[in-house]
Formats: C-alpha cells, sequence, structure tokens
C-alpha cells in the first residue's frame, strides 16, 4: 500500500491532469487498446444511443477524453475551450492540481463511512467554513448532501419543521431542481417534467421581476401578496424560496429592492426566507456567495456545484435554531458529505483565498460585458447583456417583432462548437445565451473564445444576405 501512495504522489507533481486517469501501471494496456481501435464520438454515442436512458439529454456530441483548466479534449483529440464549466460546477477550473492533491490525500485515508454512522474531520471543517461564509451575523449551522435538488428540499423540510406550515412560494422561470418536489418549484415545465403529471401541491408561483419584459419589483411584490389573497393565507406558507440570480431562468438578477421586500413579507408573516445559491454560490457572482450583494439576509441558504470542484456536493447552511427544528435522524443520506467531496471543497475554498478568484470573477465580468456590448452595437438582435460577476448572458429577440430568437441561439451554439467553443442555452424559450467559464481561465482563452463568438454573429449576418 505504501508504495502505491507513493507512485501516486509522483504523478501528481509531474503531471496533474493524469492524476486520476492514470492512478497505476495496471490502466497503461487499456490506455493503449482505446488508442489502436481509434474510438470517436460516432462511435460513442452510437453505443450511448442503445445503452442510456433517452430521457438523459444531450447537448453538445463531444466525448471528453480529459480535460484542464478552461480546456477538454475529446476522444478524437479535438480541443475545446469550455465556456459551459459543467453548468457552472468547474469555477475553480477543471483538474485545479490543488483539488486533485486534496483528493489523492484524501484517497489514502477513507473514502466513506456514512458520516450518520463513523464522522470524520473533513465534513466538520467544511461545515465550520461554509458557517462562516453563509451570510449572516447569527449563529449557523450546515447539512451536507449530494446535489442541488437534495439542498433545496432539506431547506424546504427544514422550514416547514420550524414553522410548523407546508406551503411554499416560488417564483416563474425558476429552476429548483428535477426530484418530484423541486419539479413543482420549477418553473419549466417542458422538458423537465413533461409527460409526468401533476407534482405535489402546497407550491405556488409570484412573479419574477424582469425590466426588459415589463415586470417590476412593484408588480413581482404585488403577485406575491395576490398569492395570499387568492391561493393560500400567510399562516399557511412556510418559505419563499428564490435565486438571487436566476439561473436556467436566463441570468435575470434579483434587485435589491425586490429582496428587501421579500425579507420584511418574511418577517412580517414568520416566514422562511430561502436563498437557492446551488448556481450563484463559491463565486460565480463576484462575492462567494450572491447575496452578500443582496442587501439583505436569508434564513437558509443552499449550495452545490463549483462548491467542491466537480465533486458531488451540496448544502443547507442558516439560523441555527432553524435547522435544529429537525431531531436526530431527519436529515442526512447514505454519501451526504462524502469524504473526498469535503476534501475537494476544502481546497476550493482555499483557492479562491490564494488565488483571488473573487476579484477575477468581477474582471472577467467586466472584459467579457466590453466584448458582448461591442458585438451588442453591430448585432441589435442582442436585446441584452446580463452579467453579475461572471455570471454572464445576453438575450436574443428578433429585431421586428421583439420575440425570443431560439433558432439564432442554436445556431450560435453549434456554429461555435465547430470553431472549438462549447457554449450554453437557457431561458424559457431558449432564446439566451449563457456564459459560465471557469473564474481560473487565462486571458488568451477568453480572448479566443469572445473572438469566435463574435465571429458567429458575423457570419451568421453574411449569411442572411
Amino acid at each position: 500500500m505504501a508504495k502505491q501512495v507513493k507512485s501516486t504522489k509522483t504523478v501528481k507533481q509531474s503531471k496533474p491532469t493524469a492524476k486520476v486517469v492514470k492512478p497505476a501501471k495496471a490502466v497503461k494496456p487499456a490506455a493503449k487498446a482505446v488508442k489502436q481501435a481509434k474510438q470517436t464520438n460516432a462511435k460513442l454515442f452510437k453505443r450511448r444511443a442503445a445503452a442510456v436512458a433517452n430521457g438523459v439529454s444531450m447537448i453538445h456530441p463531444v466525448a471528453v477524453e480529459r480535460a484542464e483548466n478552461a480546456k477538454i479534449w475529446d476522444v478524437e483529440g479535438k480541443e475545446y475551450l469550455d465556456f459551459a464549466g459543467g453548468i457552472a460546477v468547474l469555477n475553480s477550473g477543471h483538474l485545479h492540481p490543488k483539488v486533485v492533491s486534496a483528493v489523492q490525500e484524501q484517497l489514502t485515508k477513507v473514502t466513506h463511512t456514512c458520516f450518520q454512522v463513523v464522522a470524520y474531520e473533513p465534513y466538520i471543517e467544511l461545515c465550520e467554513k461554509i458557517n462562516e461564509l453563509v451570510p449572516g451575523k447569527f449563529p449557523k449551522k450546515t447539512l451536507l448532501v449530494t446535489t442541488g435538488s437534495e439542498a433545496v428540499e432539506n431547506a424546504v423540510k427544514i422550514a416547514r419543521a420550524a414553522t410548523g406550515r407546508q406551503g411554499v412560494i416560488v417564483f416563474d422561470a425558476a429552476y429548483h431542481g428535477r426530484t418530484m418536489y423541486t419539479l413543482a418549484m420549477t418553473g419549466k415545465k417542458v422538458p423537465y417534467a413533461a409527460g409526468m403529471g401533476l407534482m405535489p401541491g402546497g407550491v405556488y408561483r409570484a412573479l419574477f421581476p424582469r425590466k426588459l419584459h415589463g415586470v417590476s419589483v412593484a408588480d413581482a411584490l404585488a403577485s406575491v401578496e395576490r398569492i395570499f389573497k387568492n391561493d393560500a393565507e400567510p399562516r399557511d406558507i412556510a418559505a419563499i424560496v428564490l435565486e438571487p440570480v436566476q439561473g436556467e431562468g436566463g441570468f435575470y438578477a434579483a434587485p435589491k429592492e425586490f429582496f428587501k421586500g421579500l425579507r420584511e413579507i418574511c418577517d412580517k408573516h414568520g416566514i422562511v426566507l430561502i436563498a437557492d445559491e446551488v448556481q450563484t454560490g463559491a463565486g460565480r457572482t463576484g462575492t462567494f456567495f450572491a447575496m452578500e450583494q443582496m442587501g439583505v439576509v436569508p434564513d437558509l441558504t443552499t449550495f452545490a456545484k463549483s462548491i467542491a470542484g466537480g465533486f458531488p456536493l451540496a448544502g443547507v447552511c442558516g439560523r441555527a435554531e432553524l435547522v435544529d427544528s429537525i431531531p436526530p435522524g431527519g436529515l442526512g443520506g447514505t454519501y451526504a458529505g462524502n469524504p473526498l467531496s469535503c476534501a475537494a471543497a476544502l481546497a476550493v475554498i482555499d483557492v479562491f483565498k490564494e488565488e483571488k478568484l473573487l476579484d477575477r470573477a468581477n474582471k472577467l465580468g467586466a472584459k467579457v460585458k466590453k466584448a458582448l456590448t461591442a458585438i451588442q452595437k453591430k448585432h441589435p438582435t442582442i436585446a441584452e447583456v446580463r452579467i453579475t460577476g461572471a455570471m454572464i448572458a445576453f438575450e436574443l429577440m428578433d429585431k421586428k417583432t421583439h420575440k425570443p430568437n431560439a433558432e439564432l441561439v442554436a445556431k450560435i451554439v453549434e456554429r461555435a462548437r465547430e470553431k472549438g467553443l462549447l457554449l450554453l442555452s437557457c431561458g424559457s424559450y431558449y432564446n439566451i445565451m449563457r456564459i459560465l467559464v471557469p473564474l481560473t481561465i487565462s486571458d488568451a482563452d477568453l480572448d479566443k473564445g469572445l473572438n469566435i463568438i463574435a465571429e458567429c454573429f458575423a457570419e451568421l449576418d453574411k449569411g442572411k444576405k
């Protein structure tokens, strides 16, 4: 065992990106066999079609072989710039050396006990650090789970136990997950809940403020009051849940005055305010949690995605008295707060401090905003550029009809991929482009990707002529 550990550390020091892929000599013959077989994307996706559930969607017909920081290479050897970041999971980049090193070290100690059976320090230490990072000058406690959906469901469980109420208010175009209850909270029926029938009840949907689409803060707050008047009394509502900046909904940021109004409503009626920071957390918006910018403090905060640098980890943090409303045995999960993921998360937090990634997020955002604004001047089909830190999106609408232009978005995604850039769309009408580059991306790679986006717009315009 000692020799094997020594071998792993040697690989780590010489070639970080190969650490997990080549942990021992036994892997090499298999790697050679794959190379001799000349693996292709087409062959893999033929196997995928036969073996993988149809409901698992595919954005890009690309099968990754390896990755490093802001780049990936497919099985055919083609290089891509990754502006998708695993859907906001890789703020610290692919295979950050410090994260990989921390996980390798943890691999030599323990990989699983189930924290509810036998505890381990990384879980406790991570909870201590999250308690410090989440906004709010009050005693906090943290629960670790595995996925963002679990985090949101557990936050609702805590709110229900603390208040003795059942109802939840969410907002249109919100995305909170794919489990049955979070599907009820998610404001996009197709494709996430298509054909599945009605979701669990007790979820009420208000308007999210979007100036571009004529929904003001006053309109949105009034829609909450309409729920109280028409659907459920305040004494029946356990929680109001929202994303500080909507993710799948289109990267619309909630104005400070909106959060102030919600905080007042919650305080008046004893409702728990939950900030879903699954996508906005871990530095994406230029502060470690987006709520640091919103002028009010939530009672509970959920987190996931980039917190562990690509390893599955999520959680809920908030007022200790609320979190402790549920007695022992009511929270947890077999893999919740896995030791490897905890080690990765602790390393991610260190990386943010050492590399000043919050400052980097804001600088990236400013640079991208300048580039996209320049493209917008030439191509007015870009109706709006929205940037909070490095959480970046631009919305495309038809110049004549002002209707969502999903067709152009799809063409840009496809053409950009052909040029070696991976992008994502989002929004209720798929007419919004989102950029989620690793905060560790080099300036040269960022410029290259932005130039590709500009080229795609210019070429598609010429094609119309």
